[in-house]
């Protein structure tokens, strides 16, 4: 049976800001070891490189969309982070540091943080409002007052 079938249903089961998080550190932590494993050869560099840019790609892509529904601050913001990121992405391929590595690594994990803590939050508010559901009187039906 293909593995890849429960990894598709797995991560249709969580919240889009979740799985962007994951992805955030998946990355960052490839970036890390890196860094601690320097020096590279510059195919591994590259490698690790390209996947933070596409996945900065797809951050920047997606808050260029008309649809998004980020507030237009957040879009901006995400517009000029990936920016940043794809210009220190080139910097570090042209002269290779692994110290320039952190950068991107703690911009990922701050990112990441955020997206965390975010889905709790909203975890948070969503067992409260069905606590508080749960705790409601329930609605008194005509049938039950005759």
């Amino acid at each position: 049976m293909n593995s890849n079938l429960y990894a598709t249903a797995e991560s249709s089961a969580i919240p889009q800001n979740e799985l962007e998080a994951r992805a955030l550190i998946r990355t960052a932590s490839r970036l890390n070891n890196i860094k601690e494993s320097w020096p590279v050869d510059r195919e591994t560099l590259q490698d690790a490189l390209d996947l933070n840019r596409k996945l900065w790609t797809i951050f920047v892509t997606d808050v260029s969309d008309a649809e998004s529904k980020l507030p237009l601050e957040i879009k901006q913001n995400i517009f000029n982070l990936g920016h940043f990121v794809f210009k220190h992405t080139f910097s570090i391929l042209a002269k290779p540091d692994p110290a320039a590595l952190d950068i991107l690594i703690n911009i990922n994990m701050n990112i990441a943080r955020g997206l965390n803590e975010q889905s709790a939050r909203r975890l948070q508010e969503a067992e409260q409002k069905q606590e508080a559901e749960q705790n409601s009187p329930a609605p008194v039906s005509n049938d039950e007052t005759a």
